[in-house]
This record gives structure tokens, sequence and C-alpha cells, in this order.
């Protein structure tokens, strides 16, 4: 069961979907078409496309999303060890990132200054 805060802000989402709907029909409809197609179980089935939608909407840290998926996921029979570890690989994706530009881009900046 959702909290009550989850609910408001997914229902914000929709709402603002519908508001959207009325002056960008076909985008609405489209991406709807869009996501559908991409959540279909494939190769890939519907908890590990949860699982990995998760992981992505924690490193774009989009909390509508996050909220979304951790449902979507529960729904389609994860568990709480299974979501948090997407959530430890998410962690380690965005630590990753930071660590790869901190050591690429920042020392060439370093470099660039002569600073070693």
């Amino acid at each position: 069961m959702m909290h009550q805060a989850t609910e408001m802000k997914i229902g914000a989402y929709k709402i603002g979907l519908e508001h959207m709907n009325e002056h960008q029909t076909g985008v609405v409809h489209a991406y709807h078409a869009f996501t559908g197609e991409c959540f279909k179980e494939g190769k890939l089935d519907a908890k590990q496309k949860q699982l990995i939608a998760l992981g992505i909407s924690l490193f774009a840290n989009n909390e509508v999303c996050t909220l979304y998926h951790v449902n979507e996921a529960i729904e389609h029979g994860a568990d709480a060890a299974e979501i948090m570890d997407t959530v430890a690989v998410a962690a380690a994706v965005g630590g990753g990132h930071a660590m790869s530009q901190g050591v690429t881009r920042v020392q060439e900046a370093l470099d660039r200054r002569k600073l070693h």
C-alpha cells in the first residue's frame, strides 16, 4: 500500500499529464505507446525492467519515477532485498560517475594548470 504523500506525488504527475494532453495529445499518446512497448515482457521480465527503471530513476534523482517504479517493482514480484540491491547498484553507478569524472576531467584541468 502506498503512503498518502506518494499517492499525491504520483497523482500530481498524472494530473500534469492530463493538462499536457490538452495541448500535446500526440506527444502524450506517443510517450505512452513508447513506454508501454519498452516495458513489455521480452528477454527481460517485467520485474527486471521495473528494477532497472528504479535504478535509473535514483541515478537521475527523479522522485516521482523512483516512487512509481518501487511500487511497480513490488507489484511485479520484487521483494525488499531485490529493491535494496537495486539501490546499491544505483549508488555504485552514481559514485562511479563522480569518480570517473574526477580522475579524468578534473585531472585534465589540473594538468593544464600544471598542478599535480
